[in-house]
């Protein structure tokens, strides 16, 4: 496979290399990582041609400006930042030509919601892998592009599929990506202490939260009415990403991709994983809210999604077929 390469001009507040995470290394002290918004990777990998979880870029607020050092069959998913190709609008969660010298900027968000998005190269992007993964791992300074976030002047290497001339237009229908939208209310299940805690667990369900400035990777905090403050020790426990931890000072956690392993602070709810691709696009100040739901709900919506993807991207010819089966059924 012929290589390539990108020049990485402007990095914004932070552009990573992340891929579909690490989730057989937990045993080894590694955190899952990986994309925030594994949907939208997902599909951004899909409409260039290359395995769903491969290495991509997750660009977080915009701000980044791109040039492509040779043809490159390319798609940008997850967040409208109002990106342009050479000078003209690049719509999202659909697959385009950057021919050699187009330059991508990725701007900011449009409307009221939206934080990440992300960037797929058909081919392979090379990336460091490391502990069974490639993404980057920030805490562990590992996997990605020597273990840290791009900046401006790196220039990452491509390994491009030799046929070009193959490409065809396609894009992500609207009817198969998750609901994003500003202030999503996720959907939990309780904590294995909501018990410990109910007038804590049934306050995190009556009410809003907005988004800490000090957010990151790692977790959001969230402000609202003070939860009922508590004294319980525990001993650490394991915790995913989408847990609600609750510290003594009644300001609850959400934890995200780059979730510690570990923590003893009360787990009153749990994200459900279908609803974490709509955590996964807020930014600090954003708005949120929670309800409840139940186990059957939450292995529906994961199906759902994982239904959405296996039918992949749409193009004329996948909509001729769709329109076909419809009319004899």
């Amino acid at each position: 496979m012929p290589v390539a390469t990108i020049d990485i001009l402007t990095s914004g507040p932070l552009l990573t290399i992340q891929d579909g995470g690490r989730l057989k290394t937990r045993r080894y002290g590694v955190p899952v990582g990986g994309a925030m918004d594994r949907f939208a990777l997902a599909a951004a990998n899909q409409l260039v041609g290359n395995p769903a979880h491969a290495p991509a870029l997750e660009l977080t607020a915009g701000g980044v400006q791109i040039r492509f050092n040779a043809t490159m069959l390319i798609s940008l998913t997850g967040a409208d930042l109002q990106a342009q190709l050479n000078g003209r609008p690049l719509a999202p969660w659909q697959n385009t030509l950057a021919l050699p010298g187009s330059l991508l900027i990725v701007h900011r968000r449009r409307g009221t919601w939206g934080g990440r998005a992300y960037l797929a190269i058909a081919g392979e992007l090379e990336a460091e892998w490391a502990v069974g993964g490639a993404g980057t791992c920030l805490s562990g300074g590992f996997g990605g592009y020597q273990g840290r976030s791009l900046r401006s002047g790196d220039q990452i290497s491509v390994r491009l599929p030799s046929l070009h001339h193959y490409y065809k237009p396609r894009w992500w229908p609207i009817d198969r990506r998750p609901p994003y939208r500003a202030q999503p209310c996720l959907r939990v299940l309780p904590g294995p202490q909501h018990d410990m805690l109910p007038e804590a667990w049934q306050q995190l369900l009556n009410q809003s939260f907005s988004i800490d400035q000090a957010a990151n990777r790692q977790g959001y905090r969230l402000h609202g009415s003070t939860l009922p403050h508590h004294q319980l020790s525990l001993p650490s426990f394991g915790v995913v990403p989408g847990a609600i931890q609750l510290p003594p000072d009644g300001r609850p956690i959400l934890l995200m991709a780059d979730a510690q392993l570990t923590g003893g602070y009360p787990v009153i709810a749990v994200v459900i994983s279908a609803d974490l691709p709509l955590a996964a696009q807020l930014l600090p100040g954003d708005r949120l809210s929670f309800t409840e739901t139940n186990l059957e709900t939450a292995h529906k919506a994961l199906a759902e999604q994982a239904a959405w993807l296996a039918l992949g991207p749409a193009d004329e010819e996948s909509d001729w077929l769709l329109s076909e089966a419809g009319a004899l059924g």
